[in-house]
């Protein structure tokens, strides 16, 4: 007997091709465009599985998920939204949604999560949490595909205490994740606790995770709780944790393995109860074989990793990110103004080396600036100092790498005055060139990794190594000679 799946979808066309495919995976499909109807159906007791749009002409589909969850609780939930904000994700994850599905989706991951969904369906369900309204304020903004991949990510661990470990370059909202992990997780109303490991002297670091007793070094002239013991019950964020001194790195793995640790200068062993969430934007991989960094702790702290791309990585997200940055400015009692569509475009063509870090320091100082209600692209191009391209001003000749390498650094150095930016520079440069070298000999070879190691000069396995690196995507052609 073949499982029923009630599908909810005010769209005809999604309920058409959902129907089609479902069908042909073998599935009884319900489809119907209201709420009411598909609550009918499951207060009568059937269907084995629902899948549901959220914004429907009769209401919102998240209102009555959780009478859906308490009359039929080993009833599959599968949200689909083309709202694809990071609070949608969330607010799926509190009312018991089994899965969300950012529209528009893929008709494979569909029919694998009602699969995957259906098997799970007998299996025993984590404990509940009562849904609550979502707050006007957006710990993340964008609704581009990367962002989707990391807000679904987030929804999963939410009801967790696993240790996740953030990786991202500089300036891509390592710690707004955190906060987020935090803010909407079981550990809500526990303390949030934050570290930069780059930021303190190297010889206080333990004394300030682990806290010290009086006189225990020179200066100590009182006893200091450390962030461990203020972070208790709640989240400790280990920020820049590739930065941390390798007599810390083997203290903390005692805590994490033994679940206790000591004060500098103590002898008790203090229990401690806090979920660990650490993020750097160095490759530990590298500091391992360089034998800057444990391995044992990677792999201790990198139980979920979460990679934040860069913002050249999610242009699509520039204007919702604009727009928000703007929206705070206003609150902040800054007038308020809008962007030039033009000027959009061109920040969408920029590379922005400070990442989101940099787009908000750009629109707080438009914001601040400039007296126009509507800021132009030529504004745009002068706060950003974006020089002409040749192809733009007819120019021929080659381009000159280590003249666009110069101009890299040196925007990156402006963005930081009057401070240097972070430790790193020089991998992150030779990243962005590796990365587009290494791309470009693959397409040029057709997507053939060995012709596209010869060519580079590269041994296969580093190749291999790179093109994960870089996550770039293989497209395998056949060229013409």
């Amino acid at each position: 007997m073949s499982h029923v799946v009630l599908l909810a979808d005010d769209d005809a066309a999604i309920r058409m091709v959902l129907n089609q495919a479902l069908t042909r995976a073998g599935y009884e499909v319900r489809p119907t465009g209201n709420i009411s109807t598909m609550w009918n159906w499951i207060s009568r007791g059937e269907g084995d599985i629902l899948i549901t749009d959220v914004a429907m002409p009769d209401g919102n589909a998240f209102e009555v998920m959780p009478k859906i969850k308490k009359l039929r609780p080993d009833l599959p939930m599968i949200v689909m939204s083309a709202q694809n904000t990071f609070m949608t994700a969330i607010r799926a994850s509190e009312v018991g949604a089994y899965e969300y599905l950012p529209k528009p989706f893929d008709i494979t991951e569909v029919l694998s999560v009602v699969a995957r969904a259906l098997a799970d369906a007998k299996k025993p369900t984590s404990s509940e949490r009562k849904a609550e309204e979502p707050g006007e304020t957006m710990p993340l903004v964008g609704r581009s595909t990367a962002m989707q991949d990391i807000y679904r990510a987030l929804a999963r661990l939410m009801q967790t205490d696993l240790t996740v470990m953030i990786t991202g370059e500089s300036g891509t909202g390592k710690e707004l994740v955190a906060r987020a992990l935090h803010d909407f997780g079981k550990r809500r109303n526990g303390p949030f606790v934050a570290i930069n490991m780059a930021a303190i002297p190297r010889d206080l670091i333990e004394a300030e995770l682990f806290g010290h007793e009086k006189g225990a070094f020179t200066g100590a002239n009182t006893r200091s709780s450390g962030r461990f013991e203020q972070a208790e019950g709640g989240t400790l964020f280990l920020d820049e944790i590739g930065d941390m001194p390798m007599d810390a790195q083997t203290r903390l793995l005692r805590v994490l393995q033994e679940g206790e640790y000591t004060m500098v200068g103590g002898r008790s062993s203090i229990k401690t109860n806090v979920r660990i969430v650490a993020a750097t934007h160095r490759d530990l991989s590298q500091m391992i074989r360089q034998g800057l960094f444990r391995e044992d702790l990677y792999y201790r702290l990198n139980v979920v990793p979460i990679r934040l791309p860069p913002l050249r990585e999610r242009i699509d997200d520039i204007a919702d990110l604009t727009t928000h940055f703007l929206n705070a400015a206003q609150r902040e009692g800054e007038p308020l103004k809008s962007i030039a569509p033009e000027a959009i475009r061109l920040m969408q063509n920029y590379s922005w080396p400070g990442n989101i870090r940099e787009l908000e320091n750009l629109v707080r100082r438009l914001s601040a600036l400039y007296a126009d209600e509507s800021i132009s692209a030529e504004i745009v191009q002068n706060e950003l100092n974006i020089a002409e391209r040749p192809q733009a001003t007819g120019m021929a000749g080659p381009i000159d790498v280590s003249m666009a390498v110069e101009t890299h650094v040196g925007q990156l150095l402006r963005e930081y005055e009057p401070n240097l930016p972070p430790p790193g520079l020089y991998q992150r440069v030779i990243d962005r060139v590796e990365a587009p070298l290494i791309a470009m000999a693959l397409n040029a070879c057709g997507g053939n990794q060995i012709k596209a190691a010869d060519l580079l000069g590269l041994n296969r396995n580093t190749l291999r190594k790179k093109i994960r690196t870089h996550s770039i995507e293989i497209v395998k052609h056949s060229r013409r000679n």
